[in-house]
């Protein structure tokens, strides 16, 4: 299997359950070649390498919401396992063979690209916000200039020209009078 091949499958494997990016145990199971039951029962054989925020099972309502968005997770008896990215590499010492580590590997790029395209995607946000604040405090010098010219009858350059102390400081060369 090519690795734009997997890296493709993969990345339509990943769904979003309780704020957290997991794969099933069963889109797993199918990446690295064995039946369901078979890496569940290596996950069990070695349950201290999977706590609760490496795998946690399915609720009823989150896989029934599951499985209203992808027809083939129908007819299971089981409510599956799902891996967040620290067990997705747990796995890999779990399941050691070479394909295992393989797909592994594609597993944990896709991971990684995700969390460079939500770190990206916050740092646009943050500089769209900060556009907005300042193109907020520029339209609003404009249209309380606009307001002025609407309120006085002061002529236009008289508005515009900044209106400068008498006092202040000159700049520029000093004539001679020679």
């Amino acid at each position: 299997m090519s690795d734009k091949v997997i890296l493709s499958q993969v990345e339509s494997m990943i769904f979003v359950i309780r704020g957290q990016r997991v794969m099933l145990d069963r889109d797993l199971a199918e990446l690295y070649g064995v039946e369901t039951r078979i890496l569940n029962q290596a996950v069990k054989r070695n349950i201290d390498r999977f706590p609760e925020d490496f795998m946690f099972k399915l609720k009823q309502e989150e896989f029934s919401q599951l499985a209203l968005h992808n027809e083939s997770y129908g007819g299971q008896r089981y409510l599956p396992f799902v891996f967040t990215e620290n067990g997705v590499a747990m796995l890999s010492s779990v399941l050691n063979s070479k394909e295992a580590i393989h797909i592994n590997i594609s597993i944990m790029r896709i991971f990684t690209k995700l969390r460079s395209f939500l770190a990206m995607d916050n740092s646009t946000n943050e500089k769209i916000d900060e556009l907005g604040k300042s193109t907020h405090k520029l339209f609003k010098v404009v249209f309380e200039r606009l307001d002025q010219v609407e309120n006085r009858v002061d002529t236009y350059e008289e508005l515009v020209t900044p209106k400068l102390p008498a006092n202040r400081k000159k700049i520029g060369f000093k004539k001679d009078n020679d």
